[in-house]
C-alpha cells in the first residue's frame, strides 16, 4: 500500500491578508493595451518606453515590449511572460509583435503539443458520461481564475448541444447540476462577464445569441462557508449526481480539501484533474496513488482512495511548442536573440532546437 501525508498550512489571519492586499493595491497602475507609454526609470537619455499586448493566458494578461535607443536606433526587447494556448475558449490567441531584437520567452510546454480543442471537448463528454453512470459527484479541482472559466464554458457547450439527450435513464444533460464552490472563482466569473468585450469572437457570438457561458441555468455558486459545508454533506451522503468545481487546482488548501476528505473513500465519486499537479502537492499524490489503490493522509486522517481518479489532458493556459514557435515565427523582423526561461531543462532544450530556424541565436537562460 502506498500513500502520502498532507498538512493544511494556509494563513487565515485576516489582518495579514488585508495588509498584503493594501500593499499590492498601492503598486497597481492601470495601462492600456497596444499603447507606448514612458517607462519610469532613471535612464532618461535612453528614452525607454513599454507597450502591453494581449497574451491570452488569463483575462488581462500581457506580454511586454520595451523600446530604448541604442546608437540612435530603437532597440526592442520582448518579455513573453506566460503565453496562452491559441485555441482556448473565451480569450483571443496572442498575436506576435511586429519585430524584436531580443525575445525572452517561456518554455513551460516547450517539448509538448496540446490536443486540439474539438478532441478535448469530446474527451470531456466521454469522461462525464462514464463518471455519471452511477451518479455521485464528479469533482474538478481547478484554479479560480482561468481554468474554472474554461471548464464552465465547455460544460455549457456540452449541456447546450446535448440538452435533449440523456446521460443515463434517469438523468438528462439539462438536469445536470454544476456547482462552483469557490468565492474567489465566483468573483472572477463576475469580472469575466463584466469584461466580455475582451472575449474572443466565438464567445461574444454566444452572448449575442442569448447564451451565457459563465452563468447558465444549471450553474449554482456557493458563497458562504456554511453553504459549502452543507453542500459537501449533501453530496457525500445522498450521492446526488453533480459536477463540482472547487479550488485549489493542486488541492493545496481551499474548499476542495473538504470534498476530498468526504469523497475520496467512496467509489461512487470521481476526481478529475485537468491541470498540472506539481510534485509534492496533494493533487499529485492523489493522481499517483489513486489508480494504485493507495491512500493519502489529510489533516491527520488516513483516507484510502476508493473514488475513481482520472486525468483529462489538454487543459492548459500555456501555449505548447507550436504556439511558442508561432510567436517567434510570426514576427516580421527576425530576432537577433531568443532567451528561453521558465521551464524544465528538457522543455528548454527541445524549444531551443525547434526555434533555431527562426532566430539568429537561441540560448537557454540559467
Amino acid at each position: 500500500m502506498c500513500g502520502w501525508r498532507y498538512a493544511y498550512g494556509v494563513t487565515r489571519d485576516e489582518q495579514l491578508i488585508a495588509g498584503f492586499l493594501r500593499a499590492v493595491g498601492r503598486q497597481i497602475v492601470p495601462c492600456k493595451f497596444n499603447t507606448w507609454l514612458p517607462l519610469p526609470v532613471g535612464y532618461a537619455e535612453l528614452t525607454p518606453q513599454f507597450r502591453l499586448q494581449k497574451a491570452g493566458h488569463i483575462l488581462g494578461s500581457a506580454y511586454v515590449e520595451i523600446k530604448h535607443q541604442v546608437a540612435a536606433k530603437p532597440f526592442i526587447t520582448v518579455f513573453s511572460g506566460d503565453l496562452g494556448a491559441p485555441y482556448s475558449p473565451l480569450l483571443p490567441a496572442p498575436k506576435p509583435p511586429y519585430a524584436a531584437d531580443v525575445v525572452v520567452i517561456e518554455s513551460t510546454y516547450g517539448d509538448k503539443l496540446h490536443d486540439n480543442r474539438r478532441d478535448r471537448i469530446k474527451r470531456l463528454e466521454q469522461v462525464l458520461l462514464h463518471s455519471l453512470q452511477d451518479n455521485g459527484t464528479v469533482l474538478f479541482p481547478a484554479f479560480s481564475i482561468g481554468r474554472t472559466q474554461e471548464l464552465l464554458y465547455e460544460l455549457e457547450t456540452l449541456i447546450h448541444r446535448l440538452r435533449d439527450k440523456k446521460i443515463h435513464q434517469h438523468l438528462r444533460w439539462d438536469e445536470l447540476t454544476v456547482i462552483v464552490d469557490s468565492p474567489l472563482a465566483a468573483k472572477f466569473n463576475v469580472a469575466y462577464q463584466q469584461l466580455a468585450a475582451c472575449w474572443d469572437d466565438e464567445a461574444i457570438k454566444r452572448l449575442r445569441e442569448g447564451r451565457h457561458p459563465l452563468n447558465f441555468s444549471q450553474l449554482y455558486t456557493i458563497d458562504s462557508h456554511a453553504e459549502h459545508l452543507a453542500a459537501v454533506n449533501l453530496l457525500s451522503s445522498t450521492r446526488k449526481p453533480a459536477i463540482v468545481i472547487a479550488a485549489s487546482g493542486m488541492c493545496e488548501g481551499g474548499r476542495v480539501v473538504n470534498y476530498l476528505k468526504a469523497m475520496l473513500g467512496d467509489p461512487v465519486h470521481q476526481v478529475v484533474f485537468v491541470g498540472y499537479q506539481a510534485r509534492g502537492t496533494l493533487g499529485a499524490a492523489i493522481q499517483q496513488y489513486g489508480p494504485r489503490g493507495g491512500y493519502v493522509t489529510i489533516d491527520g486522517q488516513r483516507i484510502d482512495i476508493k473514488a475513481e481518479v482520472l486525468t483529462l489532458s489538454g487543459y492548459s493556459a500555456h501555449a505548447d511548442q507550436q504556439g511558442l514557435i508561432r510567436f517567434i515565427k510570426g514576427m516580421r523582423k527576425r530576432p537577433q536573440q531568443v532567451r528561453i526561461v521558465h521551464g524544465d531543462v528538457s522543455a528548454k532544450k527541445a524549444l531551443q532546437s525547434a526555434l533555431a530556424a527562426y532566430a539568429d541565436k537561441v540560448v537557454i537562460a540559467e
